[in-house]
């Protein structure tokens, strides 16, 4: 037999290697193996089994790297999907699959010596003081592990050992596992009875998982024809979709709707992946789910896979999953790769977020992962948002996607009240804009005497923005990046935020001609929030949450904890604390600047400032009391600030869809990013000019060969689900060449919104176009060609989220 093996090095080729007599069914279809290469040993992914190769003299393998194939068949062919359409290497996608922690060579379980009480074989013997005391405790215990013993009775491993020799006890190693969450004890809870609206859209999720049975019973997405009332024909024949969108404005109960949505699916025999957008989501996430599904008859393990989880666990909890005890899976994006089989339901929570971007190769977006995984395994996709991406909802508009709507809070609960603050009216009658306008330091006093608790929002870490001389108007700068330095106070430093850099304080400005001793800083970040809340309110019990303080993957639990347990009256953050949290004593939510990300060079720029003030606003009047929320903004009648303060989602996508097809943007049509980076600028631009040149001939339709023009592939087809506009059958090609591509728009080179990264220049070229899979094979094509100098690299960003 011949095994044919992706290496773990980007070649874009497969290589044949002969199964020796001894590995002779041990290898299948995704086992990890060790083969030579060149002078090398190299790991890499068996992709195919045959019994003959093109190639004679072939190498033998050298072992079989676990017990398990590690990457399942269907797992396989999404990689080779990603590989396709997000434009990169096969090797780096089927490499992206894998956690580190179960790809290396010699990842393994942990063992560790547990003491184990033997059957008496007559009497006890008469014991010494020592050993009686240990073994008093052994008695008891009947089993534990070896360190613990030490530690409760103060005893030596010699003690033990003689016990041994004495035939009372057995002492030998044990596999134990490394659980995140096992000194949490978390309180099992029984399903709530959900209010009409949860309640449909949990039997339109369940009849779709239950198959062509219950297709009558589902829901036709919006935009699709719908029988007359007297029970005549449809005029669309097409299937039901199996991908939901539940928007549900906040606190909604959304969260409970995915919980009975997997109840069903654990009934049915399978399994499911829920993707959260952020680790500071997955404590109270796990908590909710590991409390619903720890006991009753419904009983699994839930396993979580993040990347604050230590080496050890990820390998132990990845395994639960691939050994099929864990069925309920919740991550970040990358946990869409989770061996459960079968998958019956993947849910993404807060599906417009964009973390669910990858920044590296494979540069794949988890939310449409999900879809096209659900698609090749049949399972059931639910996306969930107060906000929903535009895509999303086009989508729904489109009819491919059946939308379902949780209009109203659950418990008749009310939506916070929204007030929108002038800030150029506070700063009128001071030396500038205030920190906090006097509505909101009202607000804040009346909560403390209350005992209610508040949430501000600024999303800028560090104490102010920049340092500048007013004299000669000297900006501290970054010397690697196109940015201002921000200046941390406690560590009394200058950083940046991009690459790292660091650089103490200057006492004068440091230009040689000024040297003025009044430099000063200026802007707003989280710490000077924080310091001016001290002083306003010097016994308000105040803590901060961002990047520079969790830092300890214990971190967001602690605090989350101690804010749920009223130890916090104020919570300052970043985005972090901005979504899926559920505090019901929070009734008043400040946002500091509302409008610092409306501005920038990105034709998303709006719809992510409505999102977040929406979602932000959603934390206030969770409880018994209604809540209470105040925008301070510079431009507070720009239309994403308004309509977030009326929670109307569906005026504002009316609106933004106007101006996005105007000027072709998604989701009327699909982005690609071509980036070009390089230590001299003009060698960036001269090479970015080139690679302009090679996409102009893919409009004449001269840059694209002709095999890649033989028809759709069937990983188009898969990604017409989630592709905003259909993809029509293609028409023959012309004889000689390929077709152009007559909807490409082409922009640039242009030199990046952010200059320079990192010591890097940077330029960008954006294509805009319908057939992105066709697209994204003629790119392939262009990059594997295309000659640049050595110190110029070239990446490709297939639906970027952000253009910076």
């Amino acid at each position: 037999m011949i095994a044919r093996v992706s290496l773990e090095i980007a070649l874009r080729k497969e290589f044949d290697y002969a199964i020796p007599p001894e590995l002779a069914g041990r290898v299948d279809v995704g086992s990890r193996v060790q083969v030579p290469f060149g002078a090398r040993k190299v790991l890499g992914v068996v992709t195919a089994l045959a019994e003959e190769s093109a190639q004679t003299k072939l190498k033998p393998m050298l072992k079989v790297i676990g017990a398990q194939t590690l990457v399942t068949p269907k797992v396989l062919q999404l990689a080779r999907w990603i590989a396709d359409y997000y434009c990169c290497a096969p090797e780096i996608a089927l490499k992206s699959v894998l956690p580190e922690a179960v790809r290396k060579e010699d990842a393994r379980w942990r063992e560790r010596l547990f003491v184990r009480m033997l059957p008496a074989r007559g009497e006890l013997p008469k014991l010494p003081k020592r050993q009686q005391e240990v073994w008093t405790v052994i008695e008891e215990r009947r089993e534990l592990a070896l360190a613990e013993l030490l530690e409760l009775t103060g005893s030596t491993a010699a003690t033990v050992r003689k016990l041994e020799d004495r035939g009372l006890v057995e002492v030998a190693p044990q596999i134990t596992e490394r659980d995140p969450y096992a000194r949490e004890e978390i309180l099992p809870t029984l399903p709530l009875v959900l209010n009409p609206a949860q309640a449909l859209a949990l039997t339109a999720i369940v009849a779709a998982m239950e198959g062509p049975k219950a297709e009558g019973r589902r829901p036709k997405a919006e935009g699709r024809s719908q029988p007359a009332e007297t029970g005549g024909p449809t005029a669309d024949r097409r299937p039901p979709a199996s991908t939901f969108l539940l928007h549900g404005v906040t606190g909604s109960g959304k969260t409970e709707v995915y919980l009975q949505a997997i109840a069903h699916a654990l009934s049915q025999g399978q399994g499911a992946i829920v993707l959260v957008p952020e680790i500071s989501l997955t404590p109270q996430t796990v908590e909710r789910f590991k409390a619903r599904f720890s006991s009753g008859p419904q009983k699994t393990l839930v396993a979580v896979l993040h990347s604050h989880l230590s080496a050890g666990e990820r390998h132990d909890e990845w395994h639960k999953i691939r050994q099929g005890r864990a069925r309920i899976v919740i991550g970040a994006r990358s946990a869409i790769f989770a061996p459960v089989e079968p998958l019956g339901l993947v849910i993404v929570d807060e599906e417009h977020e964009h973390t669910y971007k990858q920044e590296e190769a494979p540069r794949y977006h988890a939310r449409d992962v999900a879809i096209v995984r659900g698609q090749m395994e049949g399972a059931v996709v639910v996306l969930g948002s107060a906000t929903p991406s535009l895509e999303s909802y086009y989508n729904c508009k489109q009819g491919k996607y059946a939308l379902l709507d949780l209009p109203e809070r659950v418990d008749n609960q009310k939506l916070p009240h929204v007030r929108v603050v002038d800030m150029r009216q506070a700063a009128r009658g001071g030396k500038g804009p205030p920190l906090f306008s006097p509505q909101l330091k009202e607000a804040i006093t009346q909560r403390l005497e209350r005992k209610e608790q508040t949430i501000l929002f600024l999303n800028r870490r560090g104490y102010s923005t920049s340092l500048q001389c007013p004299l000669c108007g000297y900006v501290a700068a970054c010397p690697n990046c196109s940015l201002s330095l921000t200046y941390h106070r406690p560590e009394q430093r200058l950083r940046c935020h991009l690459c790292g850099h660091s650089e103490p304080v200057p006492a004068v400005c440091p230009q040689p001609k000024c040297k003025n001793p009044a430099i000063r800083f200026a802007g707003t970040g989280t710490q000077k929030v924080e310091e001016t809340l001290g002083k306003l309110f010097p016994h308000a019990r105040v803590k901060r949450m961002d990047a520079d303080v969790m830092k300890r993957k214990d971190d967001y639990r602690k605090v989350l904890g101690d804010f749920r347990t009223g130890k916090i009256d104020i919570l300052i953050g970043t985005q972090m604390i901005a979504k899926g949290l559920h505090f019901p004593n929070v009734t008043l939510v400040g946002i500091i600047y509302a409008d610092l990300a409306l501005h920038q060079p990105d034709f998303r720029a709006g719809e992510r400032t409505f999102q977040l003030l929406t979602q932000v606003a959603g934390r206030a009047g969770r409880g018994d009391i209604e809540g209470e929320v105040f925008v301070q903004a510079f431009t507070p009648f720009h239309p994403a600030i308004q309509y977030a303060r009326r929670h109307d989602f569906v005026g504002f996508y009316d609106q933004e869809l106007e101006f996005r097809e105007q000027l072709k943007y998604p989701p009327v049509s699909r982005v690609a990013l071509l980036t070009l980076k390089g230590r001299n600028e003009e060698k960036v631009k001269f090479s970015a000019e080139h690679v302009r040149r090679e996409l102009d001939q893919l409009v004449a339709g001269r840059g694209e060969k002709e095999q890649g023009r033989k028809g759709e592939t069937e990983t188009s087809t898969l990604f017409d689900q989630i592709s905003p506009l259909p993809l029509s059958p293609p028409a023959p090609p012309p004889v000689g060449s390929p077709a152009p591509f007559r909807d490409l728009i082409i922009a640039g080179p242009a030199p990046a919104p952010l200059l320079r990264a990192e010591t890097f220049y940077r330029y960008q070229l954006m294509l805009r176009t319908r057939a992105m899979s066709r697209l994204s094979r003629a790119l392939a094509q262009i990059t594997t060609r295309l000659v640049l100098p050595e110190d110029v690299t070239l990446t490709v960003d297939i639906d970027p989220v952000s253009l910076s």
